[in-house]
Formats: C-alpha cells, sequence, structure tokens
C-alpha cells in the first residue's frame, strides 16, 4: 500500500516554490547592484548641494 500524502504539505510547499520563482523575476527586472545605488545617492546629494548653495539668505 502507498504511504499517504500530505496534501497541505504539499500544497504551501509548491506556493512557496512558486513565490520564491517570482521573486528571483523580479530581482532580474527591478533589482539594482550595490554600485548603481551607490552612484544614484551620490548624485542625489551632489545635486541636493547644489540647490543648498544657490538658496538666497533672508
Amino acid at each position: 500500500m502507498a504511504e499517504p500524502v500530505n496534501l497541505n504539505r504539499f500544497r504551501k510547499a509548491k506556493a512557496r516554490a512558486d513565490r520564491k520563482a517570482q521573486a528571483s523575476e523580479n530581482a532580474v527586472k527591478f533589482g539594482r547592484t550595490k554600485a548603481e545605488k551607490d552612484l544614484e545617492k551620490a548624485r542625489t546629494d551632489k545635486a541636493c548641494a547644489e540647490i543648498e548653495r544657490h538658496k538666497l539668505d533672508e
């Protein structure tokens, strides 16, 4: 006789695998490297500093 299969466990494992696959796809689509993030932060900081230098004092 075959062993009984826990369908709840099977269903949850399949859902977990599906979520992991979706996360991997999203990481490829939307993910950025650390260098890209650092470069964007540096550009933003420089732009903010540029704006601050052009403000008039009251």
